[in-house]
């Protein structure tokens, strides 16, 4: 009997190199926004732009990926996923560039739209990789090496960002993109297996994608642009009712249409539509501490970019801690009250840098960021993986979509909210002292708490069937 794996047994080393090779592709992206957060200081000072018109080289890209995320799974379909892949990793990387090059905010913000296209087709396309590469009896191994990225990119990120701006210019922010990506499309076409397009699909749905494309991107300008004079009221307005109308017209066609871009109809289901509205309100909070954090350390109490990255990688040592417990805790309390105690919890620790001050211990901003990050990471597992409780097989593929557009949304929204209120908080002086940001960090944790209500509403055995929790306990 040979001793060689079948092709349709892959052997464990080959499958674990695929989702290897796909995570280091993936390494890269989340390196590069938590790294962009800690040089947005640094930016603001080489373009000579207020420092709260920085939240557009954030947003910029979370756009991108809101819009193209929809069409990812189609396309790889209709034109096979590694060759989408690397596709994508190839767009990347020239926006990783582009950005390099850029000498004023608007042409930052171009070339992080470029990237954002690159990366709306790099995380799902990937996901759909290691899925199809890998045996059912693997899967859980294999997607262990897939999530490295989600948990190792925060933590080096901001230090490697603090160390490069420490000896070299900002565009090597985006440079050390280059190698990194170039090792990841040489890992992904040495290991990855060519996968065959299908040419049976059905029409790709142009006008929903179009539709839903105006709707968010007219919502996410709007509210990018409210409070900070960006843009004339007139104008706004205008967007604003675009936005509106887009959305109602898709909600229209979308009845109509047999694979809508978006399924909202998915909504319906109660543990569903409680993960995405509470998911999205946490966001909206959460989403805003990378852009104010950054301004917080470095503007207002004048540290360097490398003292300040070590202090705001913290968080991301509080998210990888949490993993191992998530499950444990579900297992014992179940969804309703892990979700309701810890996006409490996550509410307050969002709102306590506010009150950092230059008197404030470093070991004690480090100690509240690590609990934030802990309970944040307790939050979103617990509220992504009750999101496909109900969901039945068949739909889950629209549902991960729409979840991924949503998550977008909140985020952008989050960073123009925080940079709304911060605009607001520093009056007419303009100053960023440490005392203007405790407005803005008390606003983003009430916005977090507004999801208490949404997980209250849960029953209390909301998807028991995946938690492993005895109903009787």
């Amino acid at each position: 009997m040979s001793d060689q794996p079948s092709a349709s047994a892959p052997a464990p080393f080959s499958t674990r190199l695929v989702s290897i090779a796909v995570a280091s592709a993936l390494l890269m992206e989340f390196i590069d926004s938590t790294a962009l957060s800690t040089a947005l200081p640094t930016l603001s000072r080489a373009f000579a732009v207020d420092p709260i018109h920085l939240k557009l080289a954030l947003t910029s890209y979370i756009l991108a990926l809101a819009v193209f995320t929809p069409a990812s799974g189609w396309a790889a379909e209709r034109f096979g996923a590694r060759r989408l892949f690397l596709s994508a990793m190839t767009v990347f990387l020239l926006g990783s560039a582009l950005c390099g090059l850029s000498r004023d905010l608007g042409g930052l913000v171009a070339s992080r739209i470029v990237q954002g296209l690159g990366g709306a087709m790099m995380t799902p396309v990937a996901r759909l990789i290691v899925v199809g590469a890998t045996p059912k009896d693997r899967l859980l191994a294999a997607m262990g090496w897939f999530t490295m990225p989600a948990l190792i990119g925060p933590l080096i990120g901001p230090p490697i960002a603090g160390l490069v701006l420490s000896v070299a210019d900002w565009p090597w922010i985006f440079y050390i993109n280059l190698p990194v990506g170039l090792l990841g499309v040489t890992a992904v076409m040495r290991f990855v297996p060519k996968s065959q397009p299908r040419r049976d699909l059905g029409r790709f749905d142009t006008p929903g994608f179009i539709l839903s494309a105006l709707a968010i991107s007219g919502l996410v300008v709007v509210a990018e642009t409210s409070g900070v004079n960006l843009l004339p009221r007139w104008v706004q307005i205008g967007l604003l009712a675009l936005s509106a109308a887009c959305g109602v017209i898709y909600l229209r066609i979308a009845k109509r249409t047999g694979r809508p871009i978006l399924d909202l109809g998915l909504l319906r289901y109660p543990t569903y539509r409680a993960s995405l509205l509470g998911g999205t309100l946490v966001r909206l909070g959460i989403g805003a501490s990378p852009f104010l954090m950054p301004l917080l350390l470095q503007v207002a109490l004048g540290w360097s970019p490398l003292k300040a990255s070590f202090v705001t990688l913290a968080t991301g040592v509080g998210v990888l801690v949490a993993r191992p417990f998530a499950a444990a805790g579900l297992r014992r309390f179940g969804f309703r009250t892990s979700l309701t105690v810890f996006v409490t919890l996550t509410a307050l620790f969002t709102a306590a840098p506010g009150f950092f001050g230059p008197a404030t211990p470093m070991a004690l901003m480090m100690a509240v960021l690590t609990l934030g990050g802990f309970c944040r990471s307790n939050q979103f597992i617990a509220a992504n993986t009750i999101a496909y409780a109900d969901v039945p097989e068949s739909s889950t593929a629209a549902a991960s979509t729409l979840s991924a557009v949503t998550q977008q949304v909140g985020l952008a929204l989050g960073v123009s909210f925080g940079g709304m209120m911060l605009h607001w908080a520093r009056g007419a002086d303009g100053a960023l002292t440490p005392d203007r940001f405790v407005m803005p960090f008390v606003a983003i944790g009430v916005m977090t708490l507004l999801a208490l209500p949404v997980y209250l509403a849960l029953d209390k055995d909301a998807g028991s069937a995946i938690s492993g929790r005895n109903r009787a306990a």
